[in-house]
């Protein structure tokens, strides 16, 4: 992609999330991802009901009448979009690929995290760490992750998420959010980094997915290429065995998936391609509130 049709892309991406971003995040994005603490802010006077824990006792002799410290919430955040740009991100069957809708979700939560005055940054991994983009605030940086996500090519097909997870813990030693956005088709066990990973930072799973991951349309003989392989398999979709022997086996694995991350604690959200994904992103947002 050249630049001036990767600038083309980055603007219209821009265009459509930030306004649904307006719409449906300005509060939620808020609430459900808290500063770290409480900072003081001001003095005032004292009124019935004030919590007398927080009179200020040196300002209070100075003036001969009582005042209490005024707290709120340190807002600054650090936000992290680790994504998982393996060769199963490029699927996709009906209105996006999963790459795609890595890409607009991402471009929501960047534009959230910079409407909120937080830093965002990114880690893109596929059976290796790819590329570390420290966090920054403002437009021109979420647009610039959005500009690396579009044009970069990854150097791995396969996934392993425990060398994103474990870069992230390494790197980032203060307290961050970190989104995980992937289809999470990983042969390595990386529930254990990631509870490590959610034990000092507050860890979410995206599980992005396709229809046609779910269920096999009846196409008859069809060919099947394995991204991450390389390879290709004929399989008879007529069959309604086969059909059944597919949809059971997505079942199982999803099944696993949320039970998986319900034991470790991690919040997590299923987006499908084809889906309003900002609905499943809301409710997880009301959810944490």
């Amino acid at each position: 992609m050249d630049t001036k049709e990767l600038l083309k892309k980055v603007r219209e991406i821009e265009i459509k999330t930030r306004s649904l971003t307006k719409q449906v995040f300005s509060g939620e994005y808020h609430s459900a991802f808290k500063g770290r603490g409480m900072a003081f802010s001001e003095v005032k006077n004292y009124q019935f009901g004030d919590d007398v824990r927080n009179i200020d006792w040196n300002v209070t002799a100075r003036f001969n009448e009582p005042f209490v410290k005024v707290f709120e919430e340190e807002r600054e955040l650090s936000v992290f979009l680790l994504l998982d740009i393996s060769g199963s991100s490029s699927f996709g069957t009906v209105q996006r690929s999963k790459r795609e809708l890595m890409l607009e979700v991402a471009a929501v939560l960047a534009f959230s995290a910079v409407m909120n005055n937080d830093k965002v940054g990114a880690i893109f991994v596929t059976d290796r760490m790819e590329k570390y983009i420290p966090p920054k605030k403002g437009r021109s940086h979420a647009l610039m992750i959005l500009r690396e996500l579009i044009d970069y090519k990854p150097k791995g097909r396969e996934t392993d998420l425990n060398e994103g997870l474990k870069y992230f813990r390494n790197v980032v030693k203060k307290r961050s959010i970190c989104f995980v956005i992937s289809d999470f088709y990983d042969e390595n066990d990386f529930m254990d980094g990631l509870k490590i990973a959610n034990n000092k930072h507050d860890m979410v799973a995206l599980r992005l997915f396709d229809p046609s991951e779910k269920e096999l349309p009846n196409l008859g003989l069809i060919k099947m290429y394995d991204a991450e392989k390389n390879t290709v398999k004929w399989v008879n979709s007529s069959s309604r065995h086969v059909r059944e022997k597919y949809k059971r086996k997505y079942e199982r694995f999803e099944e696993e998936m949320n039970d998986a991350f319900r034991k470790s604690g991690v919040d997590f959200a299923t987006l499908a391609t084809n889906g309003k994904y900002l609905a499943a992103l809301n409710q997880l947002f009301l959810t944490r509130a």
